[in-house]
């Protein structure tokens, strides 16, 4: 935890004024509700409260710059052993140490500054989440949780079912839509963490990544396949099998199509605005093995 007067911007001479001032500054800067998308933002909320908490307080303040409590409001240790020949502190055992592990105040779970309440109060009516002074306010929402997930090229063009892992073991079963475009994200409301003090929770945000495929390139919303052809169709042309990512079509060759030639399908490609891309299909000519009368045609004509 940071030191607080760090995380308010203020001096440790600040007035008490000052200090709910740049409280509430930050506090309206980093409020969950105009920073919906920007998890960091919540955890800056959080962080700004906690350290108001500390400097907004006068007994915590003096405490705090005394050395008795630290940047968390926990009493720091003060030696091995006391008078009495006892370890941690006065008596037996570690009554001198204190571990907080939520309840109290809103944000962290300790118990807010002294006009601390009124403070956020106001803040929240701002944005429309509280109700009159001493009235309930809304809590603040838990944290998103980001990740990604991977999808094949089949799964893209198909749609899929996947299960991803989330902190604390959890898992969670995800539909993916078929043509999602790789780097899209996919908002899954409520699946994040809990909000502190009852509030609502956090939402998962999953960003979709295109694995490479073994057979086609991507290229923007286009995917490049190469097809092997028989010389014998390269010279006289006809009908040949070519793969797309819902399965084989069949595409009409001419006659005399050189090898290196791009065709393109319309509409096999990826999903792309207003539709979708092309599949762009390059011929490779195959060589017949070990074809001695073509050999022999070449050669005689090679020598007229």
């Amino acid at each position: 935890m940071r030191n607080p007067y760090e995380v308010l911007g203020v001096g440790r001479q600040a007035s008490e004024a000052e200090v709910k001032s740049a409280f509430r500054k930050l506090a309206k800067q980093y409020h969950p509700d105009r920073n919906a998308n920007d998890p960091k933002a919540k955890e800056r909320f959080a962080e700004v409260n906690n350290a108001y908490e500390i400097v907004g307080d006068k007994d915590k303040r003096g405490k705090f710059d005394r050395g008795e409590i630290d940047a968390e409001g926990k009493p720091k240790f003060q030696g091995f052993e006391s008078s009495g020949g006892h370890p941690f502190g006065q008596g037996g055992g570690a009554e001198g140490f204190h571990f907080n592990f939520g309840g109290g105040g809103p944000f962290g779970g300790r118990a807010g500054a002294p006009g601390s309440d009124d403070v956020l109060s106001e803040i929240l009516r701002g944005f429309g989440g509280g109700q009159a002074r001493g009235g309930p306010r809304q809590a603040p929402p838990g944290r998103d949780i980001t990740g990604e997930v991977l999808v094949t090229l089949e799964e893209v063009a198909s749609g899929a079912t996947k299960r991803v892992g989330l902190p604390g073991g959890r898992q969670l079963e995800v539909k993916i839509p078929a043509w999602i475009g790789d780097g899209k994200t996919m908002r899954l409301a409520g699946q994040g963490e809990p909000g502190p003090m009852g509030g609502k929770a956090g939402d998962v945000l999953l960003t979709v990544r295109h694995q490479p495929h073994p057979r086609f390139t991507v290229d923007g919303a286009d995917l490049k396949v190469r097809v092997a052809v028989p010389l014998a169709e390269a010279v006289l042309g006809g009908g040949i099998r070519v793969p797309t990512l819902t399965g084989e079509v069949e595409m009409n060759l001419p006659a005399w199509t050189s090898g290196g030639r791009n065709f393109r399908l319309r509409g096999k490609g990826l999903s792309a605005a207003g539709g979708r891309g092309d599949l762009i299909v390059g011929i490779d000519i195959q060589l017949p093995d070990g074809d001695e009368e073509l050999a022999a045609l070449l050669r005689r004509t090679q020598g007229s």
